[in-house]
């Protein structure tokens, strides 16, 4: 399978599960401007929708959107799931808070929002972080080991930390114990993000 990403991008997440699944994989860069993967292929030619993330399946099937496919990965690799009845349920509960709260409020920080809007939405996300920070039951948002969920919601406190945004003590806790872990530095080496010094 092959996974289209955007460094730091949310498919950031993707990449990161997959490693911890230690699941067998190709992948590929693709740049959200030209819209050009890194061997000059047309994304559009990939996925009508042209951004990432996309994991092409080896069966030929596409999956996109980030919950998607998390929760496809989560599936596969029960191990990145939560347990119980409603483990399923809760992840998936999880990752939509992340998607449509979360990362959605991020947007005039990416996107050259005016001074305000950067203000209006620093302001919202902190307070987002700070009920985010009362889910963790332990290490990890469902306990001793990381989910799917984790990975994502790592990807936001890494835009947290880009931004200037100050965390809560227990999601600051979490970013570094994530950034320590062997999946996510395999990940962010591979797209670049980890400085010569560190990688």
């Amino acid at each position: 399978m092959k996974l289209y990403y955007t460094p730091l991008a949310c498919s950031l997440a993707d990449h990161i599960a997959l490693h911890e699944a230690g699941a067998s994989f190709e992948r590929e860069a693709v740049d959200l401007v030209t819209k050009k993967t890194a061997s000059g292929i047309d994304f559009h030619a990939i996925t009508p929708k042209g951004y990432v993330p996309a994991l092409l399946l080896d069966d030929g099937e596409l999956i996109t959107e980030n919950i998607a496919i998390l929760d496809w990965i989560a599936g596969e690799y029960p191990a990145l799931g939560a347990p119980g009845t409603l483990g399923r349920t809760r992840v998936l509960e999880a990752l939509t808070f992340v998607s449509t709260e979360l990362h959605r409020a991020f947007k005039p920080m990416w996107h050259a929002g005016s001074a305000e809007a950067k203000a209006k939405a620093k302001a919202t996300i902190s307070g987002l972080f700070e009920e985010v920070a009362g889910w963790l039951k332990g290490d990890y948002l469902f306990g001793a080991r990381p989910t799917v969920a984790d990975f994502y919601l790592f990807v936001m406190l890494l835009w947290a930390k880009r931004f200037g945004i100050d965390l809560p003590a227990p999601l600051f806790a979490l970013r570094e114990r994530m950034a320590a872990r062997p999946s996510v530095r395999t990940a962010m080496r591979h797209e670049g993000l980890l400085a010569a010094a560190d990688a």
